[in-house]
């Protein structure tokens, strides 16, 4: 017993002192190329983060969308000229770790609990 009560205590310790690297406001404007996996295939977008706007191209296809940033670690993008209804909703960005030019992040629709994982590399500021 005093075993597992000694392994939990080092467990405990080496876990509380795991901190997940966080530098988001250094994300919050840039070139971006953002990869996602959907279905088991990688697809990759290439965007320009503004104070204001996103400007993103997905398979040669370029749409602009305003951001609200919600804090430092999370933005809402909502498309300026949505073509369907399903383009009419926003999806929130959370940034969830970081290294010095790149983040992981999930994805969704705002409202909706279900979210998607990617990646983000910075190119330019």
């Amino acid at each position: 017993m005093k075993k597992y009560l000694y392994l939990f205590c080092i467990a405990l310790l080496a876990s509380s002192c795991y901190e997940a690297n966080l530098d988001c406001k250094s994300f919050k404007t840039g070139t971006y190329l953002s990869e996602i996996s959907i279905q088991g295939k990688k697809h990759y977008t290439t965007s320009i983060r503004t104070d204001k706007m996103v400007i993103e191209t997905y398979k040669g296809k370029t749409d602009t969308a305003s951001i609200r940033w919600v804090n430092d670690c999370e933005f809402i993008l909502t498309k300026l000229h949505p073509k369907t209804i399903a383009e009419q909703h926003a999806v929130s960005i959370r940034i969830r770790s970081s290294k010095k030019n790149s983040y992981t992040f999930d994805y969704g629709i705002v409202g909706n609990p279900h979210r998607e994982q990617g990646k983000a590399t910075k190119l330019t500021n």
